[in-house]
């Protein structure tokens, strides 16, 4: 079971990375992925409360579409780059 102060570890840790292939990808909404953080205990594997709070939803609403879906596909080629094998996360 994930303890909330492993989440926060793990969410952390994820957004830091995020953070910096925005900004190694000339990215500016470092901020808004920053406040993602909130959404730590909703989103980690073996999390209790999966329905996300208001304020996880508003930090999620303030990520321009653009930013989330270009650091969707940056983090997807890590694997490659890192040279490791590629993943699928299904549905």
């Amino acid at each position: 079971m994930v303890t909330k102060r492993d989440s926060s570890k793990i969410l952390i840790a994820f957004a830091l990375v995020l953070i910096a292939v925005g900004v190694a990808e000339g990215q500016s909404c470092t901020a808004e992925l920053t406040n993602l953080n909130t959404c730590a205990e909703f989103v980690v594997p073996g999390a209790a409360n999966t329905n996300p709070s208001s304020e996880c939803c508003g930090a999620l609403q303030a990520v321009p579409v653009d930013c989330l879906c270009n650091t969707v596909r940056i983090a997807s080629r890590l694997p490659s780059r890192c040279n490791i094998p590629s993943f699928s996360c299904g549905n």
